[in-house]
């Protein structure tokens, strides 16, 4: 009778030379690398926490690693993204990151997927991999994945970076806990900043997705202690490791004992970006026959032609002193949105103010807090200075 070492490909013999420090691992050996060449890894993005688990996946002899992805490489990612080049600007991050991939390791499969992970295609995409690398960077599709690894029994890498701070675990394998253990709630929306709106050290994706791609190439050929129960913790700038133990929560409506979620759903509705069917039924009776802009947002371009034909306007800069020295809005006050309960005294209440950020998002928090304390004209910029940039001023720089 046939025994699982006796189906595993064999090695060539110049896979035998690449791959030889491994081969005189007494845990990794040839069996180790042969379930290597037969094991796959699905890596959710090709950005910063996809690069380097995806490259040093290939060079560890992984035989097929599939990327999902739909972005292209800017400017702006080649600061972590080490998969891309300059070279690569303009081009899609899947086309980049596959050439790569193969220039690292011609014996490997490279499956692209140039699509947005969605709850229709999610059980579809992820059903031929071994092991799925979460290397998302919102909410939503951290559920998405977590909710589709703990139905199809696939185990979940699952790594995150924020400006010094990394984490990273295993979920979603038969005894361990899922993602929903730890987080059952996504946080409201806005709460937790993105990176391109808080930063992060290029150098962190480069530690946190190197772990994950170790937990795979350990779960893969069986060996070692992999982070299942275990949740990891970074922090770069420090220079410290923490870890957490985690259980599986018998209640967790995934991968509890009496799981409610059976199928995948609205993520985007679950962590609060999209309303829901009711929700946006009531919008369009409040708005019915309205026709009009958000009576709390102004765009770039509205904003520019307010200002050149003399409108009286206030423009309230809350990002960071270090964003305010990249690029602005001529004659903007600073006061960035921590500061803001405390120095709103600076402004008039009687000023029309239009707030502005990099995106818009804190821009939005911090209108929200004038007009609670009694400011009646507020306005925020629809897509904050990129958009500003873009549509007005595209000799300031962006980031």
């Amino acid at each position: 009778m046939a025994t699982e070492v006796d189906v595993l490909p064999q090695l060539s013999n110049e896979e035998i030379k690449r791959y030889s420090r491994h081969l005189i691992m007494p845990e990794v050996g040839v069996d180790g690398q042969r379930r290597l060449k037969a094991g796959s890894v699905l890596c959710i993005g090709a950005g910063g926490l996809g690069s380097p688990a995806a490259m040093y996946l290939a060079a560890a002899g992984v035989g097929r690693i599939g990327v999902v992805d739909f972005d292209v490489v800017d400017f702006s990612n080649l600061q972590r993204q080490i998969i891309h080049g300059t070279s690569s600007v303009g081009k899609t991050k899947l086309a980049s990151a596959k050439a790569r991939i193969v220039d690292i390791n011609p014996h490997v499969q490279v499956d692209t997927y140039e699509t947005a992970l969605s709850s229709e295609n999610a059980l579809e995409l992820f059903e031929p991999y071994d092991v799925i690398l979460d290397g998302t960077d919102n909410f939503p599709t951290r559920y998405l994945t977590n909710d589709a690894c703990v139905l199809l029994g696939k185990p979940n890498a699952y790594g995150s970076i924020f400006r010094f701070e990394g984490q990273a675990s295993v979920f979603a394998t038969k005894d361990g806990p899922c993602y929903r253990c730890l987080y059952p709630e996504p946080p409201p929306p806005g709460l937790v900043p993105s990176c391109a709106e808080g930063g992060v050290l290029g150098v962190l994706p480069g530690v946190i997705g190197v772990i994950q791609a170790t937990e795979a190439i350990k779960l893969i050929t069986g060996i070692g202690e992999p982070l299942i129960g275990r949740f990891l913790i970074y922090d770069a700038l420090n220079m410290r490791f923490r870890e957490l133990k985690l259980r599986k929560d018998p209640d967790c409506p995934v991968c509890g004992t009496h799981p409610t979620v059976k199928a995948l759903i609205d993520y985007e509705e679950f962590c609060g970006l999209r309303p829901s069917v009711e929700a946006e039924a009531a919008a369009m009776v409040a708005n019915s026959g309205a026709g009009q802009k958000s009576a709390t947002e102004i765009s770039a371009v509205d904003l520019k032609q307010r200002l050149d034909r003399g409108d009286k306007l206030k423009i309230l800069d809350v990002r960071e002193p270090n964003e305010y020295q990249i690029n602005r809005i001529p004659g903007s006050q600073l006061i960035p949105l921590g500061e803001v309960p405390r120095r709103h005294a600076e402004l008039e209440p009687e000023d029309e103010i239009v707030v502005i950020c990099k995106i818009g998002g804190r821009s939005a928090k911090a209108a929200d807090y004038l007009r609670s304390v009694g400011f009646k004209r507020v306005l925020n910029l629809k897509g904050g200075i990129l958009d500003w940039v873009d549509k007005v001023d595209p000799s300031q720089p962006k980031y």
